[in-house]
């Protein structure tokens, strides 16, 4: 006897013990005494004993049937308390949630956000794994991710977060020493920051023509390579070079002027979509349903994913009247 039949032909002996009769257990379940009859026949033959003793007026139990009663009002008892315990959690929105996300995005964007989110739900507790790898998020336990790029899943939600866009950035330094570039042919006399990723393939940095046409430079000759996007911003702080950075990542520095855009206008800052991912079920958590909701209001305050690209020759620097080589 399968576990949901043995369930069902437990509640029908409970049912029929209490009401004395098949009929009345039958109307109280919503199904015919002879479906009754069979499950508590079913339940005697799985048991090896006979539960009760059956004439045609009248029920009792066998001495067997009185020790069974008592052991499945337990049982039956501690199913209510399972499914009670369950409405109840759903209605305090508590739990703990695992979430999937680059170091990057987490250490910037999502930590800043938590403390408001465990304000408004205290009994939600957050395990946050910071990978740069593509998860599986249902093998691997999570219940969501935050990623970037297209990536199409049709067992995953995908809910979008912001379109992130990149720019060139340098510091006001590196631009006195070696010059403001003016086209993309005068990054052949600067020193640039690369971005190698984890398969091994340098970012490309791109270029609008004035027909409107794409143009590429593959940065192989960079005289800094690094794999991490916060780094490159760092990197460019410094006075190292120029980097394509996330606007995201330079904003802060734009408005304190550590750093300046070049470019602006003839770069294309590209089109990276954040999303947050999460497994395509009929019926999500409280505690999963919740974090994302809260997730999605918060990033979409956070101007810095958000902000306009047109403005971003706002801080650009100023070519100079007789720029250095950098070389």
């Amino acid at each position: 006897m399968e576990l949901s039949q043995r369930v069902r032909a437990i509640v029908s002996f409970v049912e029929a013990a209490d009401a004395g009769s098949f009929a009345a257990a039958a109307r109280s379940q919503g199904i015919s005494p002879a479906a009754v009859s069979k499950n508590i026949a079913g339940l005697e033959q799985a048991l090896g004993v006979r539960l009760m003793n059956r004439t045609t007026r009248t029920l009792s139990l066998t001495e067997e049937g009185r020790v069974f009663l008592q052991q499945a009002r337990i049982a039956i008892g501690a199913l209510d308390t399972a499914m009670d315990a369950v409405v109840a959690r759903k209605m305090e929105t508590r739990g703990h949630v695992r979430i999937s996300t680059s170091a990057a995005f987490g250490c910037e964007q999502l930590l800043p956000v938590l403390p408001g989110l465990r304000a408004r739900y205290p009994g939600i507790s957050v395990e946050v794994d910071f990978d740069d790898r593509v998860t599986d998020l249902i093998a691997d336990g999570y219940d969501l991710a935050i990623r970037g790029g297209h990536i199409v899943d049709s067992s995953l939600v995908s809910r979008p977060v912001c379109q992130l866009k990149t720019v060139l950035v340098a510091s006001p330094g590196y631009l006195e020493r070696c010059g403001v570039p003016t086209s993309p042919d005068d990054l052949a006399h600067h020193h640039l920051i690369a971005r190698r990723f984890l398969s091994g393939r340098v970012s490309p940095w791109g270029f609008r023509e004035q027909d409107g046409s794409l143009t590429t430079l593959e940065p192989d000759a960079a005289a800094v390579t690094l794999s991490a996007p916060e780094a490159q911003t760092q990197a460019a702080l410094l006075g190292l070079g120029i980097a394509q950075v996330g606007v995201h990542h330079a904003l802060v520095h734009l408005q304190s002027g550590a750093l300046k855009t070049v470019l602006v206008g003839q770069h294309d800052p590209g089109n990276y979509e954040m999303v947050i991912q999460y497994p395509h079920r009929a019926l999500v958590a409280p505690r999963v349903k919740a974090t994302v909701e809260y997730l999605l209001e918060a990033f979409h305050q956070n101007a810095s994913l958000h902000f306009p690209v047109d403005r971003l020759a706002d801080y650009t620097a100023s070519p100079l009247p007789s720029p250095a080589s950098g070389k």
